[in-house]
């Protein structure tokens, strides 16, 4: 599972990075986004490409209590097409979820020791999405916009910690992902697989472990261990 993410990219840079047709809302810098929060997704809707805000955590259509969205932050690839909480949104409602880095965690005895993954570069990634809009019942006037990110198997990087990663998608997936047009599973699965691309990695304090915790400490270097390279 994706678990945490940060995104420190200012918004103006964002609305470049993704040919956006106006600047999101700022929500940032955040260093330790985790499940229920709000982020900042670019969504297939037809019309000039924009990035809104929603909850991380799908609430599908269908559901009677938002709740659920707890349980559904990320999508397994493999499953998408089959599973009712994501086949029609993975048919109709894709989109891009915008971050910069994602953590992963290694056990060492009875430690959890964060590293946080980007690339070397420090732009943002693109990783792949799908989102809902839920009516609350009686209240047909309030929607509640949900994502919840993709996942598939790890590149070699990411599998020395963990056996998923998020989907990043290159550039020349996003026309094809963000089509406002239903598509069936076999033209989009091509896209849901391991980034082939470098990532760096950097051990950081255990200051994020907690998640309400916020800010450039999250980040800081873990002491007395060597960078750029794990266990």
């Amino acid at each position: 599972m994706c678990g945490r993410f940060t995104q420190k990219t200012p918004a103006s840079e964002l609305a470049e990075a993704f040919d956006l047709s106006d600047q999101p809302e700022e929500l940032g810098p955040r260093y330790n986004i985790a499940p229920s929060q709000p982020v900042l997704v670019v969504t297939n809707r037809a019309g000039p490409r924009r990035a809104e805000v929603m909850r991380w955590g799908l609430v599908p259509y269908w559901a009677k209590d938002p709740a659920i969205g707890n349980q559904l932050a990320n999508a397994r690839s493999e499953s998408l097409a089959d599973k009712p909480s994501f086949r029609q949104a993975y048919q109709r409602r894709r989109g891009l979820l915008l971050m910069d880095g994602f953590y992963e965690w290694q056990t060492v005895g009875k430690t959890k020791v964060p590293h946080h993954f980007g690339l070397p570069s420090g732009k943002p990634l693109a990783v792949a999405a799908l989102w809902e809009a839920w009516q609350p019942p009686g209240a047909p006037d309030q929607l509640l916009h949900s994502v919840t990110l993709v996942t598939t198997a790890p590149n070699p990087t990411v599998a020395a910690l963990h056996d998923r990663m998020a989907v990043i998608l290159p550039r020349a997936a996003w026309p094809l992902w963000l089509s406002p047009e239903a598509l069936p599973a076999e033209a989009l699965q091509p896209l849901l697989v391991p980034y082939d691309g470098e990532l760096a990695v950097t051990r950081v304090s255990t200051y994020v472990n907690v998640a309400g915790r916020e800010g450039p400490q999250c980040l800081a270097p873990a002491t007395g261990m060597r960078q750029g390279s794990l266990f």
